[in-house]
């Protein structure tokens, strides 16, 4: 098997090169779902994503080595599947944001189910600021019951935002909620990690844009999610390693306090910009 991703079907649902919109008034879109034996989610997630008021232009499933028969229930539902036999989300989502055509990168995860106005909120943020790079929004877990599920994601996904921020410098990325403007994926794509599958590849995506990146943290931007990732000591444990993993491999490069001088200088040298235009 190669050690490259391929792509299995691009007959299927796919979008002009980015770019090649000819007539049409917003840009192209792509959403990428990453997933590895996860069939019964992902079929969830497709069939909520074909209610979506405004459509994808393609829908990019990266099969990640698996057994079930999760590239079928991509298929069935018209997207285009690429094959990515590295193990691991960063390998599988970078497949999907290079094999992406869209001018706009959404991403989901398998367990995440966007409500029916997910993308058209996506596009509506971005083409109110064209300067934007990044968007990512928040999540509710579902299968929780409803007197903790509310009081779960504030504390899970608050925690994430508010300590993440602080190491990266900037607003951090969700990866089961997220947006991304490809020409900012092209800017990085060759930096990012991809064959370390203990790197959470939404933040070390976040990491790799950089202090000066443009990223807006939409706070009624949601999608149901899984809870998973809260179930059972070692797999909380491993998340929490994971998240350090990249944090260290991300500070050896840059460390806080340098990202957040960046930052803070980048946001200096803008102000005169800012009150000249008014």
């Amino acid at each position: 098997m190669s050690d490259h991703p391929s792509v299995e079907d691009d007959t299927v649902g796919t979008a002009p090169p980015a770019g090649a919109s000819g007539s049409r008034s917003r840009p192209t879109v792509s959403v990428v779902i990453p997933v590895r034996d996860d069939a019964p989610a992902l079929e969830g997630c497709l069939r909520l994503l074909a209610r979506q008021t405004a459509a994808p232009d393609e829908v990019v499933v990266v099969d990640n080595g698996s057994t079930d028969d999760s590239a079928a229930v991509a298929r069935r539902w018209g997207a285009v599947v690429v094959v990515e036999p590295r193990v691991g989300i960063p390998a599988a989502a970078a497949a999907g944001y290079d094999a992406a055509r869209g001018d706009i990168i959404a991403r989901l995860d398998a367990d995440s189910r966007p409500g029916p106005r997910w993308l058209e909120t996506a596009l509506e943020h971005l083409a109110a600021a064209p300067h934007l790079d990044a968007l990512t929004g928040t999540g509710v877990f579902h299968d929780l019951p409803r007197g903790t599920r509310t009081l779960a994601s504030v504390g899970y996904l608050g925690s994430y935002y508010v300590l993440t921020h602080l190491a990266v410098g900037n607003v951090p990325l969700w990866g089961s909620c997220m947006a991304v403007r490809r020409v900012a994926w092209l800017r990085v794509r060759e930096a990012v990690v991809r064959e370390d599958g203990e790197v959470h590849d939404d933040l070390d995506l976040a990491f790799k844009l950089g202090p000066r990146a443009r990223t807006r943290f939409v706070r009624d931007w949601r999608v149901g999610v899984d809870a998973r990732s809260l179930r059972g000591r070692a797999q909380r444990r491993k998340r929490l390693e994971r998240a350090w993993r990249t944090l260290d491999l991300n500070w050896r490069e840059s460390p806080p306090w340098e990202r957040w001088a960046e930052r803070v200088g980048a946001s200096r040298s803008s102000e005169p910009r800012r009150r000249a235009r008014r």
